[in-house]
């Protein structure tokens, strides 16, 4: 299998990262560090005019129809400058549920909306430190939900979720439209992932897809948001790694650059090798969907990416001394995006036992 990208994806990786350098804006970004449930309006819009929004929805519902790899090169440019819009990830598991669902009412109204940028989604999976459950706390009953999902990426403006719930013992997908009083928002030491708690109390939602195959829906979803993540965290590591790069160049200690120091050019090798290992684990594992390896793939690069990201970030501030720590630069908001990410989707210790149960699998 190819690692390389051909040259109308090396186009959309360049375009989307020269339109979203000319909008970024590191004071408006430190700005949302301290307030709650806002957002990088600018961003948003500029995504939905470049037609990002409709990356992953069909033709016939507005979209592009275009696959994983090409919308993991956008989220690679994203996590370059951590941008403050978290709507890509849940937007598109919310489209890959509806789409592996059997209401077509419920797709033709809202793939169209989630194409224009007219409507944002989110997949409300996870429930404690499980990122998907085997038997959901969040209960469906008589076309009613009831219970609560804690730190929802995004929730505080999703118009709709698609909920991971039991239903008299079977595990369900329901479709459910959010409004104020449903979500309570989390504040956190990233508040541009606009996280918030979900309560339902006998919220009206649909049944999209029950039983067997409403785990093996959620099961993907949840594989290709690991995937999409992955690729955020591999351009939010090339980032750092590229802003203490230059920093090291420049900075001079002792009549020369402190680049020449071996402390400094191995950490910065240490870091080239991590990024460029999550790089092609993002690629392998976008070109793995639809195989029998896809889940061993999303756990593989989820695992790197999140070592690369957490790793490059840590370094980048440790590089830069003193100045590294304030917000002259940024880069504390590298490390807190590193860390959002890393804990979004579930912990490590997850998946790497769904690494190993995949690869017992394998060898099986």
């Amino acid at each position: 299998m190819t690692i390389l990208y051909d040259e109308a994806q090396l186009s959309i990786a360049s375009e989307s990262r020269r339109v979203l350098d000319a909008q970024y804006d590191l004071e408006r970004l430190l700005d949302l560090v301290d307030v709650t449930g806002q957002y990088d309006e600018r961003i948003w819009q500029t995504a939905v005019e470049q037609g990002w929004t409709a990356l992953s929805v069909p033709e016939q519902y507005g979209g592009l129809g275009l696959g994983l790899i090409e919308m993991g090169l956008i989220a690679v440019s994203l996590g370059a400058v951590t941008a403050g819009a978290p709507f890509l990830t849940g937007n598109d598991a919310f489209v890959q549920l509806l789409l592996a669902g059997i209401d077509e009412a419920a797709r033709e109204a809202w793939l169209p909306r989630i194409a224009a940028g007219e409507a944002i989604g989110v997949a409300a999976l996870g429930e404690g430190t499980s990122p998907l459950p085997p038997v959901p706390a969040v209960t469906f009953s008589n076309g009613k939900l009831s219970g609560a999902k804690a730190a929802v990426a995004g929730a505080l403006q999703a118009d709709a979720g698609i909920v991971w719930a039991s239903s008299g013992g079977s595990p369900v997908l329901a479709l459910v439209e959010l409004d104020d009083t449903m979500r309570r928002t989390v504040d956190s030491f990233d508040n541009a992932r606009l996280y918030a708690a979900l309560a339902f109390d006998g919220a009206p939602a649909k049944v999209l897809l029950e039983g067997d195959a409403a785990r093996a829906a959620a099961r993907h979803a949840l594989a290709r948001m690991a995937v999409v993540s992955a690729h955020e965290q591999t351009g939010g590591a090339q980032q750092a790694m590229v802003i203490a790069r230059d920093y090291a160049l420049e900075r001079k200690a002792f009549g020369q650059p402190i680049a020449a120091f071996q402390s400094i050019k191995h950490r910065i090798a240490e870091i080239y090798g991590l990024v460029e290992l999550a790089r092609a684990n993002c690629i392998d594992a976008a070109a793995s969907e639809g195989k029998a390896d896809f889940v061993l793939k999303a756990c593989a690069v989820r695992l790197t990416a999140s070592e690369a990201y957490d790793t490059a970030a840590r370094d980048a501030v440790q590089i830069h001394g003193g100045i590294g720590v304030t917000w002259q630069l940024g880069l504390h908001l590298h490390m807190r995006r590193a860390r959002s990410l890393s804990a979004e989707l579930g912990s490590p210790l997850f998946w790497e036992d769904l690494l190993v149960s995949e690869l017992e699998g394998v060898g099986a």
